[in-house]
């Protein structure tokens, strides 16, 4: 198995444990705040053929690796009755911050982890950084028996954030979208809904840009943090 294969499988598996958590979390939070919706679907789980969206987590996730492009995808949205809810405004904004807040947990884990194993021994301290130069893009050869371990987490990492950062765009309909819908008058919010066809095409176009504008300073943070 190539190394190339091995990156691809990894990037396959952190992604669909981020987005399986990512519903988790929006599923678990409505739960806990009277909507159990969600949780009699099945979907209070990490679980990823729970939340699997035909094209968003296969197809899609797919495309990218057989171009030779960071694996990015989606999962079947939460279903939530915001009826369910004593506060609905309140209670379905911390179900929908639910899922990037988990993200963002995620990757601090990862974080965490990493520093384990760098102070563990002079092993792990090689493939610290040598999973951190290859996502970098540095080809660094490491022997170490921990460096999949690093590199996995060094993944987690990326797109545990991307995750939360491409959630939180303030367009219908991602969470961020919702979020501001929570907020508009009645009038707005009609016009809001219109927008879903638009924002796609604009997530398309320059969401991407966007993303990696926050995204990679956001990395650079975190692997300060681990002294690279």
């Amino acid at each position: 198995m190539t190394p190339q294969v091995v990156t691809i499988i990894i990037q396959i598996v952190v992604l669909l444990f981020a987005i399986s958590l990512h519903e988790a979390a929006h599923a678990w939070t409505a739960s806990r705040l009277g909507d159990q919706t969600a949780r009699m679907l099945g979907r209070v789980t990490l679980n990823p053929l729970k939340h699997i969206d035909p094209i968003g987590t296969v197809l899609f996730p797919l495309l990218l690796a057989l171009t030779h492009l960071p694996v990015f995808g989606w999962a079947r949205p939460t279903p939530v009755n915001t009826r369910n809810f004593k506060n609905i405004v309140r209670d379905d904004t911390l179900t929908t911050l639910a899922g990037p807040v988990s993200n963002v947990l995620a990757a601090i884990g990862a974080l965490l982890l990493l520093l384990v194993i760098k102070m563990t021994s002079p092993a792990g301290y090689q493939a610290v950084g040598a999973a951190v130069y290859s996502l970098s893009g540095v080809e660094v050869v490491s022997t170490s028996m921990l460096y999949p371990a690093a590199l996995l987490l060094c993944y987690a990492i990326l797109i545990n954030l991307a995750l939360a950062v491409f959630n939180m765009l303030p367009v219908p309909p991602l969470d961020g979208g919702h979020i501001v819908r929570n907020f508009l008058p009645y009038g707005a919010v009609q016009i809001y809904d219109r927008l879903g066809m638009v924002s796609l095409f604009l997530i398309f176009f320059f969401g991407g840009g966007l993303i990696r504008s926050i995204v990679t300073p956001a990395i650079g943070f975190f692997f300060h943090i681990l002294g690279y």
